[in-house]
Parts: C-alpha cells; structure tokens; sequence
C-alpha cells in the first residue's frame, strides 16, 4: 500500500499526464477505487471512468460505498450491453462491446468535452480486458492514439492493466507513450 500511496502522490504535482499504472489481480478492484476517490476527493477533479470490466451499475455503487462523489463522473460501460439490458441513464453512455474500439474512442472524446471543468481525468479500466476482445497489436496501436488524444485532452490519464507475465511484452512497448509506469502492487 506504501507503493500505491507515493506512486500517486508522487502525481498530485503535475497538472497532466499519462501513466500505465499495473496492478495484480488480488488488489484490481480495491486499486481502482482507491484511484478514483484520490482524484475526486483530494483533486477535486472530474472525469471519465472507462470501465470494461463490470456494470456501471456496480461500479457506481461500490464508488459510493468508499465515498467518491459519483456526480463528478461520466461513465462509459462497454461490458452491460454484451451480458444484457441496460437501462439509459445520463450518467454512462453504453456501448455495444470492449471489441469496438472506434466506439470506445468517440465515445471518450464527447464525455472529456462535455466536463466544463479546466482540470479533468480519464481512467480507463482496463487494458487487459482489451486483450481479450482484440489482438495485440491492435491493442497497443490504440492505446498509443489513446495516450495522444489525452495528452490533446490535457488531462489526468490513467490506465490500468492487471501484471500478468504474458502481458509483459505489450506493457513494455506501451510505457514509449506514457509519461510514467506505476506498479500500484503484486
């Protein structure tokens, strides 16, 4: 935990940047959350929670159980609609599958636009979800676009992507378009 504390203090003096942030699988979900309420609660700064991984609906609820202020973010769920119905809301835009990453992209730039604040964040969750649903390369050509439009956003970029040995490779290349790698525990 003493890692994950510097790592993201260690932030707090930038106004942007991009970092790969890698996290075991035992400590994915209490990280994440950890993440966003930081950068809710102590920045005070809105933004963007790609999820890939779980609901929106769950991920809401659990933000609001460790006291994040979920006013302060845009959703975009990418997995609801691929296990079954979503109901709309105005707090997440859904999308059809984590496959489509045109979608997931247009879908980031209206949600980082539309927060009027000058300071925001984007956390997207996770890299590794993407590999299942997409090849590699793919993978890594999409994160290099998606490190440059948050760098064009001026934002609070963070991606996570679970420390797997099979990942190394493709986490190697991607820390070329990342301001920092955080390994956040495992």
């Amino acid at each position: 935990m003493v890692v994950k504390k510097k790592g993201m203090d260690e932030l707090s003096n930038l106004q942007e940047y991009v970092v790969l942030a890698t996290v075991s699988s035992k400590k994915y979900h209490e990280t994440n959350l950890k993440i966003i309420k930081y950068l809710t609660k102590k920045e005070s700064t809105p933004g963007v929670y790609v999820t890939l991984n779980r609901p929106f609906n769950t991920v809401k609820k659990q933000l609001k159980e460790k006291g994040v202020d979920t006013s302060l973010i845009i959703f975009i769920d990418a997995i609801t609609k691929v296990a079954g119905a979503t109901k709309k809301t105005k707090e997440c835009l859904f999308l059809g599958s984590p496959e489509n990453l045109s979608d997931i992209s247009f879908s980031m730039d209206q949600a980082v636009r539309s927060l009027p604040a000058k300071k925001k964040f984007v956390f997207f969750d996770s890299l590794s979800t993407l590999l299942i649903y997409n090849k590699a390369q793919t993978v890594a050509k999409f994160i290099h676009f998606l490190a440059s439009k948050m760098r064009i956003w001026k934002v609070k970029g963070i991606i996570i992507s679970l420390k797997k040995d099979s990942d190394k490779e493709l986490i190697d290349e991607l820390t070329q378009f990342c301001d920092k790698v955080l390994n956040l525990g495992g």
